[in-house]
C-alpha cells in the first residue's frame, strides 16, 4: 500500500471520527433530555448501532460520494487531502461553539473548492452534485413537515390516555434510537468510504471504484468511536435550546429522522444528519405550539448551514494551494 495512501486514509479516520463526535448529540441528545435512558447508557448502544449500519444497508452513499460528484480524472492527493482538512476544520470550529452545522456540507463543500481549484469547475459532474444538493436541501424541509405531522397522528392515536403514556414513549425510544443510529451509521459513515475507495484508485492502489470490506470495518469503527466519546456542546443546542423536550417529542423526532435517514442512504443520497434531526425537534415541538420552539436558535443553526459549503470550498481551495506545493 502507497504510503500516501496510509496518510489520506488516516485523515479520512479522523474525518470519520470527528463526524460521530459532532453528530453523537444528534441521536442521543432527545433520549437524554427526555430521561429516557442515561448519557453512558445511551451513547454506548449508539455506537454499537452507528457500527453496525453500514454492514446492513448497503454502500450506496459511498459509490455517490467516491464516482458522481466530480470527474474521477480530475481527483489527485492533495484534492482529497484538502478536502478532508478543509471539512476537518470546520467541524472543530462548529464542535468548539456548538453549532450544529453539517459534516456532509462540509465535505462536498471541500471536495467542490479543492477539485475546482485543481482543474477548474468543469470536473464537477452536475448530475451527481444535483442528486447530493437535492438530498441535502429537501431532507430539512421534510423533517420539519413530517415531524409535525408524526406528532399529530401520535396526539390523535394517544388522545384520552393517562400520563402513563409517557412511559410507553420513553420506552419507545430504545427503539427509534437505535434505528436512527443505525441510519446514521449507513449514511454518514459511507462518506468517508467512498472518500477512502476514490483514494484507493488515485494512488494506483486499485484499478476500479470499489468499498472493500476493511474499509467498511474501519469507517464503521471511527465514528462508532467518535460517537461514544460524545459531543456535549451539541448535545445541549439539541437537546433542550429549542424548548423543554418531552418524551413524545423525542419518540416523534426520532422516528422521523430515522425514516428520512435511512431512506436517503438506500437511495443513495447522502443526507445531513444535523439537519433532518434539528428540523424533526423542530417540526414536534411545532405540532404543540409554534410559539412553542425557540425560532432564534434555528435562526443561528441556519446561518452555520448556509455557510458551510462556501466556507469549506474556499478553505479547501487555498489549502489545495498550499498541499500542492509539496506532492
Amino acid at each position: 500500500m502507497p504510503f500516501l495512501l496510509i496518510v489520506i486514509i488516516a485523515i479520512a479516520l479522523v474525518f470519520d471520527f470527528l463526524n460521530g463526535l459532532h453528530d453523537s448529540s444528534n441521536i442521543v441528545a432527545t433520549m437524554i433530555s427526555s430521561r429516557a435512558l442515561s448519557p453512558q447508557k445511551a451513547l454506548i448502544m449508539t455506537a454499537l448501532a452507528e457500527f453496525s449500519g453500514p454492514f446492513l444497508f448497503g454502500v450506496a452513499v459511498a459509490t455517490t460520494i467516491g464516482s458522481e460528484v466530480v470527474d474521477p480524472a480530475a481527483i489527485s492527493s492533495a484534492v482529497i487531502i484538502a478536502a478532508l482538512l478543509s471539512a476537518i476544520l470546520w467541524n472543530l470550529l462548529t464542535w468548539y461553539f456548538g453549532w450544529p452545522s453539517s459534516t456532509s456540507h462540509a465535505l462536498i463543500g471541500g471536495l467542490i473548492g479543492a477539485v475546482a481549484m485543481a482543474a477548474g469547475f468543469d470536473t464537477i459532474h452536475l448530475a451527481g452534485l444535483e442528486k447530493v444538493l437535492i438530498a441535502l436541501f429537501l431532507s430539512p424541509v421534510l423533517g420539519l413537515v413530517l415531524g409535525y405531522l408524526v406528532l399529530k397522528a401520535i396526539y390523535f392515536l394517544a388522545r384520552g390516555a393517562t400520563p402513563k403514556v409517557n412511559t410507553l414513549f420513553k420506552r419507545g425510544q430504545w427503539g427509534t434510537s437505535v434505528a436512527l443510529a443505525l441510519s446514521h451509521g449507513t449514511n454518514d459513515a459511507q462518506k468517508t468510504m467512498g472518500i477512502m475507495a476514490m483514494a484507493m484508485v488515485t494512488t494506483g492502489y486499485v484499478t476500479e471504484f470499489r468499498v472493500p470490506w476493511w474499509v467498511i470495518t474501519l469507517s464503521a469503527s471511527a465514528i462508532a468511536l467518535g460517537t461514544l466519546a460524545g459531543g456535549w456542546r451539541l448535545i445541549r443546542t439539541l437537546g433542550g435550546r429549542f424548548y423543554k423536550i418531552r418524551p413524545v417529542h423525542a419518540f416523534g423526532s426520532q422516528l422521523t429522522s430515522a425514516s428520512i435517514i435511512l431512506g436517503a442512504a438506500l437511495l443513495g443520497g447522502p443526507v445531513s444528519t444535523t439537519q433532518v434531526v434539528s428540523s424533526a425537534i423542530m417540526g414536534a415541538g411545532s405540532a404543540d405550539r409554534v410559539s412553542k420552539v425557540r425560532w432564534t436558535v434555528a435562526r443561528d443553526i441556519a446561518v452555520a448551514w448556509v455557510l458551510t459549503i462556501p466556507i469549506a470550498a474556499l478553505l479547501a481551495a487555498l489549502l489545495y494551494l498550499i498541499i500542492d506545493l509539496f506532492l
